[in-house]
């Protein structure tokens, strides 16, 4: 996997750690005197955790198509070079 910059650091070759929906749902926030409605917070919070989830989703989706369609090319490459042999049996 490729090194992945984020917010100035360099990531190694392990995927970094995602953030859940359920921790944007249940994430608390300390109160303050001239805070913001909580209700307001709850509800911004479970948008973006809905749409958050929706995301993984889809990211799961798209890398188990990306490994079929890995598999698919592997394949046809071991096929393709199982029937194209050159007339004087060179590598090309």
């Amino acid at each position: 996997m490729a090194q992945v910059y984020r917010g100035g650091h360099l990531y190694g070759a392990g995927q970094p750690a995602r953030l859940t929906a359920h921790e944007v749902r249940t994430r608390t926030f300390a109160p303050r005197r001239r805070g913001v409605d909580p209700d307001e917070v709850r509800a911004f919070q479970s948008r973006v955790a809905d749409e958050l989830a929706g995301l993984h989703d889809q990211l799961r989706l798209l890398v188990q198509e990306n490994d079929r369609i890995k598999q698919a090319l592997r394949d046809w490459q071991t096929l393709h070079a199982r029937e194209c042999r050159t007339p004087n049996g060179g590598h090309w």
